[in-house]
């Protein structure tokens, strides 16, 4: 019984130390039907979400909740901005 709960109390510590979920955030949402039944804010651009409601009916808008991560940013990409 003590092995038991040995074993209870160590998956339960793995469980919890894991990262939290968090919800996807992108800069497109498909607003699917004729109206705002149903949305789906997972495209990264405007041309997947169309090829998205194309078959099935809706349309595409910018993501009002969506904002840009203040992650670590390349300095090349900064570099090959400004080539002189």
């Amino acid at each position: 019984m003590r092995f038991l709960l040995l074993v209870f109390v160590i998956c339960v510590s793995f469980v919890a130390a894991g990262k939290s979920a968090e919800a996807q955030n992108y800069p497109w949402c498909a607003h699917l039907g004729t109206g705002f039944e149903s949305t789906n804010c997972g495209f990264t651009s405007f041309q997947q979400c169309m090829e998205t409601v194309s078959g099935i009916g809706g349309f595409c808008q910018p993501n009002t909740e969506y904002h840009l991560s203040s992650g670590p940013r390349s300095l090349k990409k900064l570099q090959n901005r400004y080539p002189y």
